[in-house]
């Protein structure tokens, strides 16, 4: 099986491998991982770390995220079996281009930019929703105090009140009620007094009209 292996970059490599027969049904894999010794350490498939399968109907496939200046050794194979000698492959990785490298800075840099923001955000979420709380029961207790304030004048107002009458001007008070009463009642009989006499009237004696004066003659004695 001729495995070839193109276009290799400091993180990237595009492997090409013929079509077989005997995976038009099912699919080929992809095994590689580090061999720093420039060996074959040997083809059985616990001793590669990575593993991508790719469908029957592909030929290539762009392996990523490489280390730069890194040698690898990778094999094809069919349905995940163990491979054979002339279905493996050793590559070199070439050193990081500076552009990605600096692109991949750019990302990170980015990346942590982002999540910081995000965190000072739920942060200042945080602090606003205490403060704003704080401020409702403040403001809530300052309300009731007040009220409560009020209540208490109201009441020390009507006590002293209460208080400065003592019991002479409570006496005073109920005898100006009482002459002022008493006042009242005289003026309602002087008033009934008064009003009888205007408003009386002599009796008429109605005369009628059968009755008349009859000059009475009187004779000699």
């Amino acid at each position: 099986m001729g495995v070839t292996i193109q276009n290799i970059t400091g993180s990237t490599a595009m492997v090409i491998w013929p079509t077989m027969a005997i995976c038009a049904d099912s699919f080929y894999s992809i095994m590689y991982h580090p061999n720093r010794n420039n060996m074959l350490s040997g083809y059985s498939r616990k001793n590669f770390q990575k593993e991508e399968r790719v469908p029957a109907s592909r030929s290539s496939f762009v392996i990523e995220n490489l280390t730069p200046l890194t040698t690898y050794i990778l094999c094809v194979t069919c349905q995940s079996a163990n491979p054979s000698s002339d279905q493996c492959r050793i590559f070199h990785t070439l050193e990081e281009d500076p552009a990605s490298a600096s692109n991949k800075k750019k990302d990170l840099a980015l990346g942590i930019w982002l999540t910081s923001s995000i965190l000072l955000l739920i942060i200042a979420g945080i602090l606003l929703y205490g403060c704003l709380h704080i401020w409702y029961r403040k403001r809530r207790e300052r309300v009731e105090g007040q009220n409560m304030t009020s209540e208490q004048d109201k009441g020390e107002e009507a006590w002293t009140i209460n208080k400065s009458h003592t019991p002479e001007q409570f006496n005073r008070q109920g005898r100006l009620v009482q002459s002022v009463e008493g006042k009242n009642a005289e003026g309602i009989q002087l008033a009934t007094i008064i009003e009888n006499p205007l408003t009386y009237k002599e009796p008429t004696v109605q005369t009628s009209k059968s009755q008349e004066l009859v000059p009475m003659t009187v004779g000699p004695y």
